[in-house]
């Protein structure tokens, strides 16, 4: 399970993001936060990219290429960096800029994921809107979609900016600054070819004798923290359906007290006025519920979250199974050894030599002379053989062992960072969430006092 995708990162008894940990939201609040941290510091050393350099992702764009009397259709997005910091290489020159699909990202990914495989590695926004409340566009070029898209690319691309080990790859920073080549780049690694596969999964799954109870349990908290999210999301859109409906029939108030106007000279201005409210607070849910869907793309991504930890827990399970496979295949080289040492003793051969063998009755006598035997000079070779295997299967033991070891603290460690990071950006979440609510209301209040000051005035 080694990982071999960039520079291998140097052990420490401490986790070096212990003070990294970031609610991430965006490129600006993050950058610069690490880097008015890092002006307070005497040259700091720099642990992950973010530290010294700037990541955006900008200006999507929709493309149509026109192959075999087809058209391909896709969109593209414009990925700047720059450096912050005036110690590194590249300082003032600007900013580099590189144009990626999102094919291209699920390419990163699923590179990140194989190479890496004890990191969490972050996951990428959705191809296709889920958990969407009645009104919100399923077209994925819609305009609004595209931009939630463009956000979870570059929190993407942040995590794993900031990510120790991650950020270190190769090819993560030709996908941030090559131009040309770098699909060819990747699939040169053929690191496909390192993926461990759903057959092998699936036998580690049900086969396994020793399982890690911190791993089964963290997959069953994945299962609970999908539930809870995927209860959560459509609880809001459920909400969002009855905001919507219960907004746009205040429209209904201004329409009739427009209408009424007409009729009435003495309070016309009044009902014209409050008609007036009526239609900004059924105008105001637009916007509203566009804000809504960031936080919900936000928790969207934990929910994702939950599969990427999950897919940790399968190669821990792949670890294991390779490592008990070794242990078995150890264990029966070592019984067939004794097997044929204790077959020498009792063949036939022995017993002449011995003086035991003058008519007396022995199974293996009977097998020899219906079926011949080995001779002693053979079974010497057979036995040196089996020796010189045990030998090996006892080196690739230790070699598993020692690999296995290495996996499990490697996961460990990120799966702790997992969860720092995750409870501050639910507390994030979910604070931001909360006085967004409170603004809706207040502002609802403020609109409904604003239609009582012109009844009063009737």
């Amino acid at each position: 399970m080694a990982e071999d995708g960039g520079m291998k990162p140097k052990p420490a008894d401490t986790d070096p993001l212990s003070d990294d940990i970031k609610p991430i939201k965006n490129a600006t609040a993050l950058v610069s936060s690490e880097a008015k941290r890092g002006k307070r510091a005497d040259k700091p050393k720099k642990s992950h990219l973010l530290q010294w350099m700037e990541i955006t992702v900008t200006e999507p764009e929709k493309k149509t290429i026109a192959s075999m009397k087809m058209q391909d259709t896709f969109v593209v997005y414009l990925i700047e960096t720059r450096v912050t910091d005036e110690n590194m290489q590249g300082y003032g020159e600007g900013a580099t800029s590189v144009w990626r699909r999102y094919t291209e990202f699920e390419l990163l990914r699923n590179y990140l994921d194989v190479t890496f495989p004890s990191v969490i590695v972050p996951p990428l926004p959705e191809k296709k809107a889920s958990y969407a409340w009645q009104n919100v566009s399923m077209d994925r070029f819609d305009p609004d979609f595209i931009e939630r898209r463009r956000a979870g690319l570059e929190i993407f691309l942040l995590r794993c900016a900031a990510h120790p080990r991650l950020c270190q790859d190769k090819i993560f920073m030709g996908f941030l600054h090559q131009e040309q080549g770098w699909r060819d780049t990747v699939n040169a690694t053929d690191f496909y070819s390192k993926a461990e596969s759903r057959l092998k999964a699936l036998n580690a799954q049900f086969r396994l004798k020793n399982h890690d109870r911190r791993f089964e349990e963290l997959k069953n908290y994945c299962t609970e923290l999908q539930s809870n999210i995927g209860n959560i999301l459509k609880i809001r859109a459920r909400l969002c359906d009855k905001l919507y409906g219960i907004h746009k029939v205040h429209g209904n108030y201004a329409r009739v007290f427009n209408e009424w106007s007409a009729i009435e000279k003495d309070i016309a201005e009044h009902l014209q006025s409050a008609s007036h409210y009526m239609d900004v607070y059924s105008a105001t849910i637009d916007a509203e519920l566009e804000e809504e869907e960031q936080y919900a793309d936000q928790l969207k991504e934990y929910y994702a979250f939950g599969d990427s930890v999950r897919a940790v827990c399968r190669r821990y399970e792949c670890a294991q199974y390779d490592l008990e496979k070794a242990e078995e295949g150890l264990v029966n080289k070592s019984c067939q050894r004794e097997a044929l040492k204790l077959a020498i003793a009792e063949s036939p051969v022995s017993e002449e030599n011995n003086g035991q063998g003058k008519g007396g009755f022995s199974l293996s006598g009977v097998k020899t002379k219906l079926f011949g035997g080995d001779t002693p000079e053979q079974r010497e070779v057979r036995l040196k053989q089996l020796d010189e295997q045990i030998v090996q299967a006892e080196a690739e033991l230790k070699n598993v062992q020692e690999e296995s070891q290495e996996f499990i603290e490697l996961a460990l460690r990120d799966i702790d960072r997992f969860q720092r990071q995750k409870t501050k950006d639910l507390q994030e979440i979910f604070t931001n969430y909360a006085v967004m609510q409170i603004k809706q209301c207040k502002k609802g209040i403020a609109i409904w006092t604003s239609a009582k000051d012109c009844f009063s005035k009737m």
